[in-house]
């Protein structure tokens, strides 16, 4: 039952940003704090969602581990960037840096597979 509910939350990862959301807003009140935290657990079934995707479409089975490189090299480059500019890394905000630009490219990700699968799903039927 309860993986269930994890994969129709992966599927469909609007379902956990909005349920966060709520359940942050109505007890916080705060708008920005909500936001944040829905990005930070939303990212992570964008995250199982855009791996499985590209996995579907390109017959592949390296989605995940793709995925996890682009966060690598990601994190290297700012990580890079913070010690020429800073003189450290400070590891908080490269992992909140690298965790919310991967939400940011994980979900324009997941629209644009699942617009592909859509195109090619209606070719194939035609």
């Amino acid at each position: 039952m309860n993986l269930d509910i994890l994969i129709v939350m992966s599927l469909v990862p609007i379902i956990p940003f909005g349920l966060v959301y709520l359940i942050v807003y109505y007890s916080t009140r705060d708008k920005k704090q909500a936001t944040g935290l829905s990005m930070d657990v939303t990212t992570l079934f964008l995250l199982v969602s855009v791996s499985a995707l590209f996995n579907i479409l390109f017959k592949s089975q390296s989605g995940f581990y793709l995925m996890m490189l682009l966060l690598l090299i990601t994190a290297g480059l700012i990580g890079g960037a913070q010690n020429r500019w800073k003189g450290k890394v400070d590891g908080k905000r490269l992992f909140r840096a690298v965790w919310r630009l991967a939400f940011v490219s994980m979900s324009a990700g997941y629209i644009l597979f699942a617009f592909i699968g859509l195109v090619q799903y209606i070719i194939k039927v035609n």
